[in-house]
């Protein structure tokens, strides 16, 4: 009985200690930042919640005491950042989509990328863009849980617009489209490689390219979903009777 007084007596100071650094309400948001640059710049699988309360400044206990178990930090990072999702469906909700106006498609692609772009270009958004490119799309039970939570339905959204405006195309042609402009727009935010293949002449993830981004994207979907011809009809010059 008398063994088990000493551990009570240690544990007060301790959750004293932790309940003084809870009211702290910078304490939270460190965390929250902390996990996201972590996370971004070498895994989610291999950055630790020691790694992230050393990078937070802040004892180990309160990231628990905050978030939970890490796949809970990890989907919190998403739910900080929702907002910018809603901001790129609000962008494609003030698209006019009309299949026969050839500045639809442009629009569609430009509320598609220039959001996240301008994410990955701030201070601010700088981790959370790279996060996005870099971990979504292992197959892991962490990544499929925010993809069908917060990137699924932008993706329906944005797959349905793409499909009237190439109403020629299947919807399931439309998804594959969607899939490989996504593509291009992660690897832009999260490669390095440039750099290097263009002998310093470009940045990684420079904003300025995003025409040419947008552009790439759409020639990519015209290209691989064209219109179908047109049939020509064959006009004929109707013969003279004889009189």
């Amino acid at each position: 009985m008398n063994a088990r007084i000493p551990s009570v007596k240690r544990s007060a100071p301790r959750a004293a200690a932790i309940t003084a650094e809870a009211t702290r309400p910078d304490r939270k948001q460190a965390i929250l930042l902390a996990a996201e640059k972590l996370f971004a710049q070498h895994g989610y699988h291999v950055v630790t919640i020691r790694q992230i309360a050393e990078e937070a400044g802040v004892p180990l206990a309160l990231v628990g005491y905050y978030y939970g178990q890490k796949h809970e930090l990890f989907h919190a990072i998403f739910e900080h950042w929702a907002h910018s999702i809603e901001a790129r469906l609000a962008g494609l909700a003030a698209v006019s989509i009309d299949p026969d106006d050839t500045r639809t498609l442009p629009r569609i692609i430009e509320a598609f990328t220039a959001p996240v772009l301008a994410l990955r270009a701030s201070s601010e958004g700088e981790y959370y863009a790279l996060l996005v490119a870099r971990e979504l799309y292992h197959a892991t039970e962490e990544a499929d849980r925010v993809l069908r939570a917060y990137f699924d339905p932008l993706a329906e959204a944005y797959i349905d617009a793409l499909h009237i405006a190439l109403p020629h195309a299947t919807r399931g042609q439309a998804a594959w489209g969607y899939q490989f402009a996504l593509g291009s727009l992660l690897h832009h935010l999260n490669d390095s490689r440039i750099e290097r293949l263009s002998r310093g002449e470009n940045t990684r993830a420079d904003p300025a390219v995003a025409p040419m981004l947008v552009n790439f994207i759409v020639g990519g979907l015209r290209a691989a979903l064209p219109r179908p011809k047109t049939p020509r009809t064959n006009k004929t010059t109707p013969r003279r009777q004889k009189p």
